[in-house]
């Protein structure tokens, strides 16, 4: 991070001995934005290209607080993501890096899946970082604004990384869309 080849802006803390930090991730925090998708009249046809604000146009959009959380059932689906924005940029006179986001153990016992598949945060990326976020248990689960929700485990690259698009880097909600 001092080097600028990894940037977390809105950090919880800066002490690499205290939290966020742990002996091999970040600990990051839940953003105030829900999004819940709406229940369609058709299946999803995977083949189809969706326009990007399709997600955003069938959720429900709520804003949670320390003091007003929302209340996940047991098995629901829905988005939000990291208070933090995250940035990996390219360096061509040292080391790149990118990352996965993984749950916390302490949320899974619970039942809470933070990302549903594809944990990779690729060199490049820049905003913040979306969860796809389900409760697997069998009671309801509060989830509060800012509070720790996901690590991100920074790993370099063995050699120089290549420059390739990036459908989800700067986008403005955790549907997907640059809006």
């Amino acid at each position: 991070m001092k080097a600028g080849r990894l940037k977390i802006e809105n950090l919880a803390g800066l002490d690499p001995s205290r939290e966020p930090f742990n002996t091999s991730s970040v600990d990051l925090r839940l953003a105030p934005e829900i999004y819940i998708p709406k229940r369609l009249e058709k299946a999803w046809d995977l083949r189809v290209d969706y326009p990007g604000t399709f997600l955003l146009e069938n959720s429900d959009h709520v804003i949670i607080t320390r003091e007003k959380p929302f209340v996940l059932e047991p098995h629901v689906f829905i988005l939000g993501w990291t208070m933090e924005h995250v940035h990996f940029p390219m360096d061509d006179n040292g080391p790149c890096y990118s990352a996965r986001v993984e749950g916390k153990s302490s949320r899974a016992r619970c039942g809470l899946v933070v990302h549903l598949t594809a944990p990779t945060i690729h060199n490049e990326f820049n905003g913040k970082i979306a969860l796809e976020m389900v409760n697997l248990g069998l009671t309801p689960i509060l989830l509060h604004a800012g509070v720790y929700i996901c690590q991100l485990v920074v790993e370099q690259l063995d050699r120089l990384a290549v420059t390739a698009p990036n459908q989800f880097s700067g986008q403005a909600n955790p549907v997907g869309t640059k809006r």
